[in-house]
């Protein structure tokens, strides 16, 4: 109980900063309220703008997904999200920065609603993007729970760590506004990139070292885990584009206007990937070697490894203040929950006569509802999707993929003179048509979906972790009594079925009744080269030759349309591509298209914002 008491107390360090900042600074303004006067200095702006984007994804989500998939995890979001998170922030957060202190503006739907001239479309890409910023926010919620229950050993529920965050954050939000947001976020920025150093030394030495722990994993049946195997080329492509959502996220572009100066955009961007790398490498590693230290966790309980070797390897007061560390990154979702409530307020409530009828204060007490009841609704969800969500996953399918999409709209308001407000509706409902169906597939697709099936503890197995292949390595269940192959690592490749032990050769799929072989059903079909279809995430990969583990099958949505869709024990993929590949696509051909077709921007407007 030693390290929860810790984290209760940093909590508690945590809700003074952010109510002393309100009340030593604020004015009482919605604009002090909402971005800080636009007068945050150059380190505050720096370390709160990338605190705010490093969530409970880029700590406990990234180590549970290379819990599963290996180092290649790193290169699927740090890497590219060190170059085009930087660039989008010089490109498009400085020209935000500067029309936002030019014309008033406070949030990014301001800008747009008077650059397309349409006060409807407007309200209808705030609704939209509120609507994808929740899933952000209740992973937070998500791993605030998660934390607070593995590292006080279950003696605090996930429950009840769920509601001690979520009140925490919506206490210093509802008091200290922008400001108490920032500076929070600052502090909290600082714990958890001394957590990554510190953790990722302590740990290596306390499992025998970075190189012999690499040497011992490479060696074994988790050797996948060193290698981009179970990342298909789509899917590894597909991931770029993900960095894109960055600025259309509401938080991130609303914190770009806090900047006192536009100089200090410059910082930023030098130092950003550098602290990029200093919280994902530790945590990408850390998952890795909890994949041989802690095997045998599910999706959802593999986002706690890190929790857990904290616990294995460290004093109960230094995995105490560590835990802290990670409870600040999980907690970076203060700003989102400040953000939806800037969205209401100053694009809806004041937008649609609030602030003339009730007057200034008013405003920021109808800010202040709204964040208690982001809170409030957050928590409900978190509740219902304990057991159900790996949190990178859900950020990646619904936040990220629908922000990342809306990339097109903002590019081409601010850099596109002939762009209309037409074209931005036209890529807003493709994004939102996306999402949705993005929804209804995965829904629908659950019951067939190829799902590895738990790892046993390493006191049940013999020869290491998996002995049939590593974390998410398993033979899928498939429904009707199918199960896919896995070919054994044993030189000559002997197809094994978890549970059935070696067996002859069959084709990729046989039934676990002995049927023949290739006897799959339609619409069972495995993915992968030289198996019928490309590999989707989470399915696995391309396949190997003879003796190479192959890993999990894909599985057809809609045989009759062959490959189109294709489900994968998480994700649903088309062509083997994520959704976030075509989403965007999709969303720039409309902008494109559209606008050509449909009457531009008046004379006023383009003359207001591209004039020099």
């Amino acid at each position: 109980m030693i390290p929860a008491l810790i984290v209760f107390a940093y909590l508690a360090v945590v809700l003074y900063i952010g109510i002393f900042a309100f009340r030593k600074g604020s004015t009482g303004s919605g604009e002090d309220f909402f971005v800080a006067s636009r007068k945050l200095g150059p380190m505050v702006f720096l370390l709160s703008i990338f605190g705010t984007n490093m969530t409970a994804v880029a700590i406990l989500g990234s180590s549970g997904f290379a819990y599963q998939r290996g180092v290649g995890v790193y290169a699927l979001m740090a890497s590219s999200s060190g170059i085009v998170i930087p660039l989008t922030l010089w490109l498009i957060g400085t020209r935000l920065w500067s029309l936002g202190k030019k014309h008033g503006h406070i949030t990014q739907v301001q800008f747009l609603r008077d650059r397309w001239e349409s006060g409807g479309i407007g309200t209808f890409i705030a609704i939209v993007t509120a609507l994808m910023l929740v899933p952000y926010i209740i992973i937070g919620v998500m791993g605030g729970g998660s934390t607070l229950e593995t590292i006080s050993g279950g003696q605090v529920p996930y429950a009840v760590g769920g509601a001690i965050v979520a009140i925490t954050v919506v206490a210093y939000v509802f008091f200290g506004g922008m400001r108490g947001t920032a500076w929070v976020n600052t502090f909290q920025t600082v714990l958890f990139l001394a957590f990554g150093v510190t953790a990722f030394t302590l740990i290596a030495k306390s499992v025998g070292g970075f190189p012999a722990t690499m040497q011992a994993i490479s060696e074994g049946p988790q050797s996948f885990l060193l290698t981009r195997e179970r990342m298909p080329a789509e899917e590894f492509f597909s991931y770029m584009f993900i960095p894109l959502s960055a600025v259309m996220f509401p938080h991130i572009a609303i914190m770009c206007m806090t900047a006192e100066k536009v100089t200090h955009f410059k910082r930023t961007v030098v130092l950003y990937p550098i602290c990029i790398l200093l919280i994902w490498l530790p945590s990408v590693y850390l998952g890795v070697v909890a994949s041989k230290v802690i095997p045998g966790l599910s999706p959802s309980e593999a986002n706690d490894v890190i929790i857990r070797l904290l616990s294995q390897n460290t004093s109960p007061i230094l995995a105490g203040v560590l835990g802290a560390g990670i409870m600040a990154c999980v907690m970076a979702s203060d700003s989102q929950i400040l953000a939806l409530s800037t969205v209401f307020t100053e694009d809806l409530f004041a937008y649609y006569g609030g602030r003339k009828k009730f007057g200034p204060k008013a405003e920021v007490w109808a800010g202040r509802t709204f964040i208690v009841l982001i809170g409030l609704v957050s928590y409900v969800i978190a509740l219902a999707l304990k057991e159900k969500a790996n949190i990178f996953e859900l950020a990646i399918r619904f936040a990220f993929s629908g922000f990342a999409a809306l990339a097109p709209v903002m590019l081409a308001a601010l850099f596109w003179k002939r762009s209309t407000k037409w074209g931005a509706l036209a890529a807003t409902v493709w994004v939102v048509g996306c999402v949705f169906a993005n929804w209804h597939l995965t829904n629908i697709s659950d019951a067939m979906a190829p799902k590895p099936p738990k790892r046993p503890a390493a006191s049940a197995m013999r020869g290491g972790p998996a002995a049939g292949g590593g974390p998410g390595a398993g033979t899928p269940a498939l429904p009707g009594g199918i199960q896919a192959v896995v070919p054994s690592a044993q030189p000559g490749g002997t197809p094994q079925v978890t549970g059935d032990g070696p067996t002859p050769a069959p084709s990729v799929l046989q039934t676990a009744q002995g049927g023949a072989p290739g006897g799959a059903p339609e619409g069972m079909r495995p993915a992968g080269p030289g198996a019928g279809g490309p590999g989707g995430p989470g399915a696995g990969g391309p396949g190997g030759p003879g003796g190479k583990k192959k890993p999990p099958t894909a599985v057809r949505i809609f045989p009759q349309l062959g490959d189109m869709f294709l489900r994968g024990p998480v994700n649903v993929t088309i062509f083997g591509f994520l959704p976030v590949f075509p989403m965007v696509v999709g969303s720039a051909l409309l902008m494109l298209l559209v606008s050509l077709i449909t009457p531009p921007p008046s004379k006023a407007t383009i003359d207001k914002y591209f004039s020099k």
